[in-house]
């Protein structure tokens, strides 16, 4: 994959995250340590990251029993990214499009 990742954004997110006392802080910043010595996050730092909640600008869709990104069954057709185009593990009903690990956080301008 050679699409570039928006390192700053990604850092915005996180903070984000760890600001709103999302997930594990110590995950957090081992991630962020990565993220700043530009390492590869292994397949689990990515999960746990697009796991991770939502939290949306919007004050109509800031409820968390709602889900916007779900992940794709291994029996589930795997369209392309929309941003990349390598084979997707996610879907954002939002939209209605197909995202890999890496896009699925940050694609949406309602999410911070």
């Amino acid at each position: 994959m050679n699409n570039p990742t928006d390192f700053k954004k990604t850092l915005e997110v996180i903070d984000g995250m760890k600001i709103a006392k999302i997930g594990n802080y110590k995950k957090w910043e081992k991630i962020i340590k990565k993220i700043k010595k530009e390492q590869s996050l292994n397949f689990g730092e990515l999960e746990y990251y697009t796991n991770m909640t939502r939290i949306y600008k919007d004050s109509g869709i800031t409820s968390r029993s709602k889900i916007y990104h779900i992940k794709l069954s291994e029996q589930d057709k795997k369209p392309p990214c929309k941003i990349c185009g390598i084979d997707s593990l996610y879907y954002c009903n939002m939209n209605d499009q197909y995202f890999c690990t890496v896009h699925i956080v940050g694609h949406d301008k309602n999410e911070f």
